[in-house]
């Protein structure tokens, strides 16, 4: 009998382990995305890799939870500042809709392996030319 209590007990501390890291991570995520203007995925996906999940669950759930918030607290306080081109921000979102589903399907479709490659490739890019860049 005390070995399923035991049991049941790490399977409740694992999950809420996985809980509290994961609530870390949209902290994180919103955090540097408000301050730097980075996309939450930069800081998500990685993260979530640590946990376990795949490149493809990783991206997949990076996305997913961008979709309620997608920083509309961190664009109202932007845009109170003046710091918005709304104009703009319409053309780019309206099209990074069917950038979005164009580059899903794609990756979707890319053996994991090589979308991880792609994925640090850029990371390491982004990195360089932050760093070493004017």
């Amino acid at each position: 009998m005390k070995l399923k209590s035991h049991k049941k007990n790490t399977t409740i501390n694992k999950k809420m382990s996985t809980i509290i890291f994961l609530i870390g991570i949209g902290l994180l995520a919103g955090f540097l995305s408000g301050i730097l203007g980075i996309g939450g995925g930069v800081i998500m996906v990685p993260l979530l890799l640590l946990i376990g999940f795949t490149q493809h669950q990783a991206q997949g759930t990076s996305l997913a939870a961008m979709v309620p918030p997608v920083t509309l607290l961190a664009v109202l306080q932007y845009s109170k500042e003046g710091h918005v081109d709304w104009k703009m921000a319409l053309v780019i979102s309206a099209t990074f809709i069917i950038g979005g589903l164009f580059g899903a399907k794609i990756a979707t479709a890319i053996n994991e392996q090589l979308l991880k490659r792609i994925f640090g490739v850029l990371m390491l890019f982004i990195a360089i030319k932050m760093i070493f860049g004017k």
